[in-house]
């Protein structure tokens, strides 16, 4: 049994804008890491204090990972517009950011481990949990994928105010 072309196309132009899609998550997402553990230690470096550091590096890092997925990994998807769609980037972002507290705060007290490695295998844990809570809900809910239209009857096609069926007299040659 084969696939019909049209079948085969569309399959494939999907895979491929998953692919696209995937990859330029992947790159903002490691862009957005680099400016953000640079930015905090360059502000922490300089005199600001850890907190702040932390959190002017967040917001920026943040800010930028929206544009690089706005503008980059989801341009294809539909507009919801720039404030919604950031509340609702910031949202995920947040509570991504819940989900990995709560990771590293059970292994560390009610598990009792307090090994640096073992923490840091659950806060490496919980980046890799959030990272596909953070792609999934993106796609879904902060930059939705566009709605079809139903194909309809095509537009009558017009000329000076009056219907035209049938051939173009001025393209048919008659």
């Amino acid at each position: 049994m084969s696939l019909s072309p049209a079948l085969r196309h569309r399959a494939g132009s999907t895979w491929h804008l998953l692919l696209k899609e995937l990859s330029a998550f992947g790159a903002v997402g490691a862009v957005c890491f680099v400016l953000d553990v640079g930015l905090f230690q360059l502000l922490y470096a300089s005199g600001t204090g850890a907190v702040t550091a932390k959190l002017v590096s967040t917001l920026v890092s943040t800010t930028a990972a929206y544009a690089g997925h706005r503008f980059w990994s989801f341009a294809h998807r539909e507009r919801t517009g720039y404030r919604r769609e950031y509340v609702a980037f910031v949202l995920v972002n947040g509570l991504t950011l819940l989900m990995g507290l709560a990771v590293v705060a059970l292994v560390r007290h009610p598990l009792g481990q307090e090994h640096a490695l073992v923490l840091q295998a659950a806060n490496v844990a919980s980046i890799g949990l959030g990272t596909v809570v953070r792609w999934f809900a993106y796609r879904r809910w902060v930059f939705p994928p566009k709605e079809e239209t139903a194909p309809g009857p095509a537009p009558a096609r017009t000329r000076g105010g009056r219907r035209v069926t049938g051939a173009d007299p001025a393209t048919s040659g008659a």
